[in-house]
């Protein structure tokens, strides 16, 4: 029966990471710091787990699950072409950029990376960057780097909660210290980093730089610096949804459930072409179905199978909906 799965994170202690995934979601993971947690994913490089088992051994089982969609595989086995995390940025994230598909594929054996990121918290004064402030060369580059003036060619973009940025394959981009925020990418872990703030690893060690690669993947031309989109809310009985982004990867929309003051609980049931992620970023509540009843709190991500049996939905939470 193809019900919905609690799934379990992976967890990444990158040095630039916090505690806020502990403290706000309430993860109880034993790591300081907290910078990731891979909520949603089948990635070898952080697994998340049903009920201790691998995502991807689940699925290996029920590829069907998966919907009708164009199915990523990598080494054989069944892969979601997506992935979804949290991450607590309390320090500067490295200035860095990732490949496109056709890259990754011909020089790394794996998937590119676009991603979206949608804000969660942000403290005052919080940045990001996102691109070039002008259209440079390879060479402007390579000289910023070495003269440790990178920053001045960069678009600073200041960050509020609900901000929502895409970030296509090849943008330059960099994660701002005291952003909280949720991220739909493609299945990939790969980054090429420009610039690191001369910052040491646990080895004693520098972290190692990709400028090399960097250079062929980087597009060049600059960024125009995102305008927030106006908010469409479409209401229906117990719960509103907006789309915050959708692009040939993945589609993500907000979902503001609220079934408290009502007695009908919203109906809910995939299609054939996509299972569904559902993040749950504030609230709680339950999803039940045909004898199944789970419930949800602040931080838990729900696998949803395709052409899943029909489900019921109560609670006052706010949920982010991932399909493909």
């Amino acid at each position: 029966m193809r019900v919905p799965l609690l799934l379990e994170p992976a967890a990444k202690d990158y040095l630039w990471g916090g505690s806020r995934l502990n403290d706000d979601f309430g993860k109880g993971i034993d790591l300081k710091p907290l910078a990731e947690t891979w909520e949603c994913s089948t990635h070898p490089d952080g697994e998340s787990l049903v009920g201790g088992e691998p995502l991807s051994r689940v699925l290996s089982r029920h590829p069907e699950w998966l919907g009708t969609h164009p199915l990523h595989t990598m080494g054989g086995r069944p892969e979601l072409p997506i992935l979804v995390k949290l991450i607590d940025a309390q320090q500067d994230l490295s200035v860095q950029v990732h490949p496109d598909d056709a890259y990754a594929l011909k020089h790394e054996g794996s998937l590119g990376k676009t991603e979206f990121w949608y804000v969660l918290a942000a403290r005052d004064g919080a940045k990001l960057v996102y691109g070039f402030d002008q259209n440079v060369s390879e060479r402007q580059v390579r000289r910023a780097i070495k003269n440790g003036k990178l920053d001045m060619l960069l678009n600073h973009v200041a960050v509020q909660k609900d901000d929502r940025f895409y970030i296509e394959a090849g943008t330059v981009h960099a994660l701002g210290a005291g952003c909280l925020i949720a991220e739909i990418q493609e299945s990939s872990n790969l980054t090429y980093r420009l610039y690191d703030y001369d910052r040491v690893g646990k080895d004693g060690k520098k972290r190692e730089l990709h400028v090399d690669k960097a250079m062929e993947v980087l597009n060049f031309r600059s960024s125009a610096v995102p305008r927030q989109p106006m908010r469409v809310l479409r209401y229906r009985g117990g719960w509103a949804s907006e789309l915050l982004t959708r692009c040939k990867y993945f589609q993500v929309e907000r979902v503001l459930l609220n079934t408290e003051l009502r007695r009908e609980l919203v109906r809910f049931r995939t299609g054939e072409s996509s299972f569904h992620a559902l993040l749950c970023v504030d609230g709680c509540g339950s999803i039940s179905g045909a004898g199944f009843m789970l419930n949800f709190f602040k931080g838990d991500c729900i696998f949803v199978p395709a052409e899943s049996i029909e489900l019921r939905l109560h609670g006052k939470a706010q949920l982010l909906d991932v399909s493909c």
